[in-house]
């Protein structure tokens, strides 16, 4: 990710996956994508130097932001010391309880330009807590965001898409390209809309079998289900299920995953 380089008089920190946003036009584009509303509690993950920041304080009737680099917090204090909607969290986002932050039912949305090395296990850390959460709004490698949105029959269709679209409607809105940021990344970004469905339509009871199951399905990609999945099925289970055994797991949908969850489940 980032290289060691001065912005604005801070040393970006290749151990934090550090890249700030710099350009306007794409600070714009994320921001009305966002649309921030006085009603919105907003929740930032990783604010850098404030570039999206002080667009959402202007807007948002209460926005908090979580900063691990503790030595950018005094600048950001000092940046937004005259608003009064404005909190501040030294912590670490993977272990930060996003939901201690939803005092009423106005559910939180999150916002974030989130590092290539936390950005799975963070998605999965916040959709634990997605009973506090509206929407999210994550600048991620264009890889990941193709990931997690892809369709099967695709190779980019895996383990993140099934677990992340079981919990969540996700949406791919535009890619940003390396030079909009310092340091610039050797790669394309993308802005994500993740948005967890009110109710989800077909639930498993246990998803951490769910997740057991596509996790196999996937591991060896080239394998037919019924051999990554030998320990759930028998040959006869698939015909029960009205699913090939030669199959391979990108051509499962969510909905054939989820299926093979409450057949498991039923025994």
């Amino acid at each position: 990710m980032a290289n060691s380089k001065i912005v604005q008089g801070h040393q970006a920190r290749k151990r934090f996956g550090q890249n700030f946003l710099s350009d306007n036009h794409y600070i714009s584009r994320i921001v009305d994508s966002i649309a921030p509303q006085s009603r919105d509690h907003i929740v930032e993950i990783g604010p850098g130097l404030g570039a999206i920041t002080e667009h959402l304080v202007n807007s948002a009737g209460k926005l908090d932001v979580v900063e691990l680099d503790r030595d950018l917090i005094p600048r950001l204090e000092d940046k937004f010391a005259n608003h009064d909607n404005f909190t501040i969290h030294q912590s670490d986002a993977l272990k930060f309880d996003f939901t201690q932050l939803k005092h009423d039912e106005q559910k939180l949305r999150i916002v974030g330009n989130l590092p290539y090395n936390i950005s799975t296990p963070l998605i999965f850390h916040l959709l634990n807590q997605r009973h506090a959460i509206h929407d999210m709004y994550f600048m991620l490698q264009k890889e990941v965001v193709e990931r997690l949105c892809a369709s099967p029959n695709t190779k980019q269709y895996g383990r993140l898409s099934v677990m992340t679209q079981y919990f969540c409607e996700t949406a791919m809105l535009f890619v940003v390209p390396p030079g909009a940021f310092s340091p610039a990344p050797k790669v394309d970004s993308a802005i994500v809309r993740l948005m967890p469905h009110a109710e989800i339509k077909n639930p498993v009871k246990d998803t951490k079998l769910l997740s057991q199951i596509v996790t196999a399905a996937f591991n060896q990609r080239r394998k037919t289900i019924r051999n990554s999945l030998k320990d759930w099925l028998a040959q006869e289970d698939f015909e029960r299920l009205g699913l090939k055994a030669t199959e391979r797991a990108e051509r499962l949908s969510l909905g054939d995953f989820v299926g093979i969850c409450h057949f498991v489940e039923s025994r």
